[in-house]
């Protein structure tokens, strides 16, 4: 079952948030009253504090005016600034694995309103080599990590287990055989623009030739498991409105709640 969180913590700022605000203008002053009614003429301290008990606030307006202030401020880093995520898959190997737990820019491809995402504010927008986090487009309740490989408007190829970009090809170093000796899977190094960074492909089987353009506003996703991956080569083009954030970090690697968390592996994402 996908949970969506954002929806709950949008909606659990809003229920705690009324119940402090009516409570605040309409039931905190009667109690007040009714209070200061009470104590009238009572001196002694014990007493007065024996009274008060009996007019305190409900324990639904306590708990809401205790938890209100965590969840928004909880909502406001996790929707504009920074987003904790887990990578649940293999398909961005060897760069991610199952497991790493993972932060993500939230504001560097324009500030969106949470739940809707609904762009509110233009700041930048992905770029060629970018891992970015979206909203699955055949399945907007999932989340994806994939990498940008083509930007709006770029012709992308796939041939022969190589990208072309607008007749451009990639540039890739073979780094290992896996396991060695093996011919058919390699360890890769690819050059996407400014980005170096690792890919795994399988030499077999290496299919037919395709092409794709992407339309305006859209982005060509792949991930870096080449022959593991469920991503653009397949269901199409991501659009902008359906982005979430750049992955920027790795904070620490929990693979199961059976295994320990390791923080070998922090720090930034290529």
């Amino acid at each position: 079952m996908n949970i969506d969180f954002p929806l709950v913590l949008v909606l659990s700022v809003f229920v705690t948030g009324l119940i402090w605000l009516v409570d605040a203008v309409f039931w905190a002053p009667g109690r007040r009253a009714r209070f200061a009614e009470a104590i009238r003429g009572v001196e002694d301290e014990e007493t007065r504090e024996k009274i008060g008990r009996g007019f305190a606030e409900p324990g639904i307006v306590d708990f809401s005016r205790s938890l209100f202030p965590v969840l928004l401020i909880v909502l406001v880093l996790r929707s504009f600034l920074v987003e904790p995520f887990q990578i649940p898959s293999g398909s961005m190997l060897p760069t991610l694995q199952v497991g790493d737990f993972i932060l993500v820019n939230k504001y560097e491809y324009g500030i969106r309103m949470p739940v809707i995402g609904n762009k509110v504010v233009e700041i930048g927008d992905p770029e060629r080599g970018d891992i970015i986090v979206f909203r699955f487009p055949d399945n907007p309740r999932i989340n994806y990590i994939k990498r940008v490989v083509g930007l709006p408007g770029d012709r992308i190829r796939y041939e022969e287990k190589t990208l072309y970009v607008n007749g451009e090809r990639f540039d890739q170093k073979v780094l290992a055989e896996l396991p060695p000796g093996n011919p058919d899977r390699q360890l890769v190094e690819e050059r996407i623009g400014p980005i170096t960074h690792q890919i795994y492909r399988n030499i077999g089987n290496p299919g037919p030739a395709r092409e794709w353009q992407v339309p305006a506003g859209e982005y060509f996703v792949m991930g870096d498991n080449r022959d593991h991956s469920n991503d653009s080569r397949y269901w199409g083009t991501v659009p902008d409105h359906f982005l979430v954030g750049r992955a920027f970090a790795i904070w620490v690697h929990w693979k199961s709640l059976w295994s320990l968390p390791s923080f070998k592996r922090n720090g930034s994402i290529q």
